[in-house]
């Protein structure tokens, strides 16, 4: 049995145990209690459990959620155009972010998939420093996806 401030008091009997916690106005509580003899020790049960739980809300309050942004573009974007999209992009990555580059292709466009592939390529060079592919690009439909990540 270990009491309130810590001090080891060896195998008492379970009657002893608990007239010792009467006596301090605290809880018997069994902390471990597979190893032979069993652990206890003297504590108020109520004010551990409240700390556990603001310790526990604590942790979800740091917990950081993954959200996943979208930039849309089209294969022929102009040059002005692709450097805002990319700031946005780096933008996200510092916020932690994940990003997923959408190219959709509109009429005579799906004729040349290269130039969208390409774009993509692009994209994957510039933010390889600070972002790594988590899907490559794939063509579903009339649009292409890849999804970044940060590192």
């Amino acid at each position: 049995m270990i009491d309130a401030e810590g001090v080891n008091h060896g195998a008492l009997p379970i009657d002893r145990a608990l007239q010792l916690a009467q006596e301090a106005g605290l809880d018997l509580v069994e902390i471990a209690p597979n190893s032979v003899p069993p652990v206890t020790k003297l504590l108020d049960y109520g004010r551990y459990k409240y700390q556990a739980q603001k310790k526990a809300a604590e942790a979800r309050k740091k917990q950081k959620t993954v959200e996943i942004k979208e930039i849309k573009m089209r294969p022929n974007i102009d040059i002005h155009d692709y450097e805002v999209k990319m700031r946005s992009v780096r933008r996200f990555f510092e916020e932690g972010d994940k990003v997923k580059v959408t190219l959709r292709f509109r009429g005579r466009e799906m004729a040349h998939q290269e130039l969208g592939v390409r774009l993509l390529d692009r994209v994957k060079e510039e933010t390889a420093p600070i972002a790594k592919v988590e899907s490559e690009p794939r063509l579903e439909g009339r649009q292409m996806t890849m999804v970044l990540a940060p590192r």
